[in-house]
C-alpha cells in the first residue's frame, strides 16, 4: 500500500464535528502543511480548506477528507494524526514515523 496520510477514530470525529458545527461544503478538507519554524525546524499547520490544486495529495480517512501539499508530503508519509481528550493537554497529536526528533509541545519537529 502506498503512504499516506491517516486518521485515529478520535480525530476524525473531532475533524468532523467542527465541520458539521460550521456547516462546510463536501468539498471541505483538512489541510496538513509542514513549514519552517518552531523548535525542531520544523512545524504542523492545520487549516480548512475546500480548494485543490494538481500538486496535492487527497486522502478519504474515516470520512474526513485530508489534503496535503506535495511539499508537505515529503516530510508527512506515513502520519497518523489523533485527537487526545485530555483536559488539560488535549489537543490533536502527531504520530510522524519521519520525525527524529520532536519539541514538547508536539507540533515542531525534524526530519
Amino acid at each position: 500500500m502506498a503512504a499516506r496520510i491517516e486518521l485515529s477514530e478520535s480525530a476524525s470525529k473531532k475533524i468532523a464535528g467542527l465541520f458539521a458545527e460550521k456547516a462546510l461544503s463536501e468539498q471541505a478538507g483538512l489541510r496538513i502543511t509542514v513549514q519552517g519554524g518552531g523548535c525542531s525546524g520544523l512545524s504542523y499547520h492545520l487549516s480548512i480548506d475546500d480548494e485543490t490544486d494538481r500538486f496535492d495529495r487527497v486522502f478519504d480517512c474515516l470520512g474526513v477528507r485530508i489534503i496535503v501539499d506535495k511539499k508537505s508530503f515529503l516530510y508527512t508519509a506515513g502520519l497518523i494524526l489523533d485527537f487526545d481528550e485530555d483536559d488539560f493537554n488535549g489537543g490533536f497529536v502527531f504520530h510522524n514515523p519521519k520525525a527524529k526528533a520532536t519539541c514538547g509541545c508536539g507540533t515542531s519537529f525534524s526530519v
